[in-house]
């Protein structure tokens, strides 16, 4: 019985319990050897398997780590390592401190369209580049979309993914997927696609607008799959671009839905409330008014007309006359910033925390307050001395990297790439998005001013106690 406290592989020593899923438990560890914080999926076998079976187990979870590994994007959680424990596999992986959309939106009901636009494409984008690379995640739901404290939005649990010309390892007949989210295509027997990841998102975030899956919340989970089959989705209460490119995603006929990336540039054009002309990258911004009553009831679901290019071409000359000076002075723009103003903005920011918060969170977008105040000062309230330790480099028109140290008390010294994007509102640039790209604990030498550095304590088990994490 695995415990805490436990030394898996002699490297990862186990803090805390983190999840449970289908699969397997899923640990928060410490890697010794790296001085970093991962998370461990450990396999369980159901009991009563055959010899047979639970090499099929076993190899399923190898497969998992195989095919998740290809997959190298700031929206997917990273494998490192697969091992084993007792015989059984165990995954070594990214350690993300955040929430899962599911338990959001349990908490919070639905979500405001500006985050949710943001949410989507951030997650759009890494499975587009799942199917570009030949993997199909056949499992996408609330439940493995993970969100940090500053918005970043990861999928993981490819549990059940499945490679191009991969051979399969469950039994036959098996359903994988969540009934709720599946594809009508994949509930009626067929395989599953990039097509039906496609409907499983467009499923996911129309739970997160409406707070309420597509086919209703039943615990009879073969009603369901009828539902599910026979397209009974329940009409949406919303209305607005975030609606119509969910609906068009949800599209019974796979044929008819979008790709992957079109999704992602739909999502992000969603944000300002106007279709994205094909293959135009279109900046995430978040609508004017990100407060809207969320009790607007949709008369007509008005579908995606792909084919009407003449339309799209008249909405984009008349959407800056069709929207008001109020609203277009609420969102910020997308002009072209000097790398040197984005690498300024970004030091300016950092040195601000974590003693002037107040300060630091007026230089956010309205997306990044959407997150909350109360989520934003908690994640830094811990955090001490922080010190740019790499300064920002400007790697696209709109994003630079930077690396920082800071101390966190339960924890000690971190050392941290951290990768963000900025916009523009009129003469100031924001910070839209905040991503911890590496993470490793600072160990052996105190640096100065680290008090309690903790970097031989390996065997505190107190380091899995709430703390910044990664955030």
């Amino acid at each position: 019985m695995t415990e805490q406290g436990d030394l898996v592989a002699g490297r990862y020593r186990l803090e805390r319990q983190i999840g449970v899923g289908g699969m397997g438990v899923v640990w928060q560890a410490f890697d010794e050897r790296l001085d970093r914080v991962v998370a461990l999926k450990h396999l369980v076998l159901a009991p009563g398997l055959s010899t047979e079976e639970a090499e099929q187990a076993r190899q399923r979870a190898v497969r998992e780590a195989r095919i998740a590994a290809r997959l190298q994007h700031p929206g997917a959680v990273t494998v490192h390592d697969v091992t084993e424990d007792g015989g059984q596999p165990v995954l070594v992986m990214e350690y993300v401190p955040a929430q899962s959309l599911a338990e959001i939106i349990a908490a919070r009901g639905p979500l405001p369209v500006a985050q949710l636009a943001q949410i989507g494409s951030q997650v759009a984008a890494a499975l587009a580049a799942a199917h570009e690379a030949g993997i199909v995640h056949r499992d996408v739901k609330p439940a493995n979309v993970l969100i940090t404290g500053t918005g970043t939005a990861k999928i993981t649990d490819f549990g059940i993914a499945r490679a191009h010309g991969d051979t399969t390892v469950t039994a036959t007949g098996l359903l994988v997927g969540t009934p709720a989210f599946l594809a009508p295509e994949v509930a009626q027997g067929h395989e599953s696609s990039a097509a039906s990841d496609v409907f499983s998102l467009g499923a996911t975030l129309y739970t997160a607008l409406e707070g309420r899956a597509p086919f209703g919340d039943g615990d009879n989970a073969i009603a369901l799959l009828h539902a599910v089959a026979a397209g009974r989705m329940i009409p949406p209460a919303h209305h607005g671009p975030i609606t119509d490119v969910v609906l068009h995603m949800m599209r019974p006929d796979p044929a008819a839905r979008p790709t992957m990336a079109q999704a992602t540039e739909s999502l992000r054009a969603a944000a300002v409330g106007h279709p994205a002309p094909t293959r135009t990258r279109v900046d995430l911004q978040p609508l004017a008014d990100p407060q809207a009553p969320a009790t607007r009831r949709l008369r007509t679901a008005l579908p995606i007309v792909a084919a009407a290019v003449a339309a799209v071409v008249l909405i984009a000359l008349l959407y800056p006359q069709l929207t008001s000076p109020d609203q277009t002075a609420n969102q910020p723009t997308t002009t072209t910033v000097a790398p040197a103003q984005l690498r300024q903005a970004a030091a300016d920011y950092f040195a601000l925390l974590p003693e002037r918060l107040d300060e630091a969170w007026t230089r956010l977008s309205p997306a990044m307050q959407a997150q909350g105040r109360e989520h934003y000062e908690k994640a830094w309230k811990d955090v001490k001395d922080l010190v740019i330790t790499n300064a920002p480099q400007a790697i696209n028109a709109d994003t630079v990297t930077i690396g920082v140290e800071y101390i966190v008390e339960s924890r000690g010294r971190l050392r941290e790439t951290r990768q963000l994007r900025l916009i523009t509102d009129g003469a100031k640039v924001l910070i839209d998005s905040d991503q911890v790209l590496t993470s490793e604990r600072v160990n052996g030498k105190k640096e100065d001013g680290d008090k309690k550095d903790g970097g031989d304590e390996k065997d505190d088990k107190k380091r899995g106690e709430e703390g910044k994490g990664g955030n």
